[in-house]
């Protein structure tokens, strides 16, 4: 045994958190933790939080509950979107010894103590959260994973009326451009071949005249960097630049993550997002058009307030008619504080329950059908882990997944394929 304190660390929620908990691990490795994995007690436990929903607000405590079940004598520190919103419902769990919202969480080592516990928590919280430009002072811990997070922005200004996200993130800020490219730099050095860029609202970012695209450019310019690819960003925000320079590049991935969220004007309007539904369908099959090969995800949202079946039956239609190839579909929820939380005209829990099936099903349809279009097709797959005694799965550039039988060893390699077969919602085939 190494003697060193042991911390493990959970990310509920979004990419951007992912990369934020992976900030934190190796912020309390270089303060003298040995990090663990999940699945092991440690002397400290790390809950980075979510707040999308009120069901994720309620995985969070679960999760808070039974990590003090297992192991009582663990010091507890939560952060992040939950402990910003709602620090005290997470302070009246007892146990709970550290409670930090999201302007302090990537800085939690000094507010440790030597992990010793007290019978109240300690809250480390402010409503204020900083508008300027940020660095990161280390880089992501990610000892399990082909691919790193690399986040860039954090932020929204868009207030969409249904997003708590704004109010628990605060506006729209960038990160210092050489702080972005001296952490890639590090996580390329650590042996990751891909790295996904992330933040709230991706598209936005502006540093001294720097925007997105001078990101990629300069991420491109990294020799061992095999893959750059972008999260989920919204459709207004997605520069032409951007996608020619997709269209040409031989490491930025084809591959968008797009949110259209209703295809319905109305719904649009009431959610105060800034396009229409044909705004978004003309945008969407330039894009195809353009970067050859492209894979397109979406969030789609049901049971909005005010959506009719009409309404949804408008989402439906657009999106079987659009070369999407994956949806993620989202069920409306009432969150306080929020717009949406006022409107008249809620949608029954029956009536969201049975659009969000329909459109899951339509959603599987629309997968198989693009992954369908590739068969007997050659790719380049990075594959990232070993499933059971000699399976192994990864994600092409336009991400598919692809999982294959192998007896070497293929983690973290980016190898050819030869696809062939689809088979649980995965494709399979040989390796070239």
């Amino acid at each position: 045994m190494s003697g060193k304190k042991t911390a493990n660390c959970y990310t509920l929620g979004c990419r951007l958190n992912q990369a934020e908990t992976a900030i934190i691990a190796k912020s309390l490795n270089r303060a003298g933790y040995e990090i663990v994995t999940a699945e092991k007690s440690a002397d400290l436990t790390v809950i980075n939080t979510c707040t999308v929903t009120g069901q994720a607000d309620a995985k969070c405590r679960q999760l808070v509950r039974r990590i003090l079940r297992d192991n009582p004598e663990t010091y507890v520190a939560v952060v992040g979107c939950y402990a910003q919103l709602d620090p005290q419902t997470i302070m009246a769990i007892k146990g709970v010894d550290l409670v930090i919202g999201n302007e302090n969480k990537l800085n939690i080592a000094a507010y440790l103590n030597g992990l010793a516990k007290k019978d109240r928590p300690q809250l480390v919280h402010t409503r204020k959260i900083n508008r300027n430009a940020f660095e990161i002072n280390t880089y992501g811990q990610y000892d399990s994973s082909t691919r790193a997070n690399l986040k860039i922005q954090d932020g929204c200004n868009f207030v969409c009326s249904y997003c708590i996200i704004p109010k628990v993130r605060g506006p729209a800020r960038s990160r210092v451009f050489n702080d972005i490219l001296k952490e890639a730099r590090k996580l390329v050095e650590e042996g990751h071949r891909e790295l996904v860029i992330t933040g709230i609202n991706v598209g936005t970012y502006v540093y001294n005249g720097k925007t997105l695209v001078d990101v990629l450019q300069a991420l491109e310019s990294i020799e061992d960097l095999a893959r750059i690819r972008i999260s989920s960003i919204e459709p207004t925000t997605i520069a032409e630049q951007v996608v020619r320079l997709m269209a040409d590049s031989a490491k930025i991935c084809p591959h968008l993550h797009i949110p259209l969220q209703s295809g319905d004007d109305h719904v649009l309007k009431m959610m105060r997002r800034k396009y229409t539904a044909k705004e978004f369908a003309d945008f969407i099959e330039s894009v195809y058009k353009t970067v050859p090969g492209i894979g397109i995800g979406t969030d789609v949202m049901v049971g909005f307030p005010g959506e009719s079946w009409k309404s949804f039956i408008n989402t439906k239609k657009l999106l079987a008619d659009l070369p999407v190839s994956y949806y993620h579909v989202f069920t409306y929820s009432d969150r306080p504080g929020t717009g949406s939380y006022r409107m008249q005209d809620k949608v029954s829990p029956q009536y969201k329950k049975e659009r969000n099936r329909i459109m899951i099903e339509q959603g599987r349809r629309k997968t198989y059908a693009f992954y369908d279009s590739f068969l007997n097709s050659y790719q380049d797959v990075l594959f990232e882990q070993k499933n059971g005694l000699n399976n192994w799965s990864g994600y092409t550039s336009n991400y598919m997944h692809v999982e294959l039988p192998a007896d070497e060893v293929l983690h973290n390699t980016i190898r050819r394929v030869k696809l062939t077969v689809i088979r649980n919602n995965c494709l399979t085939g040989a390796l070239i």
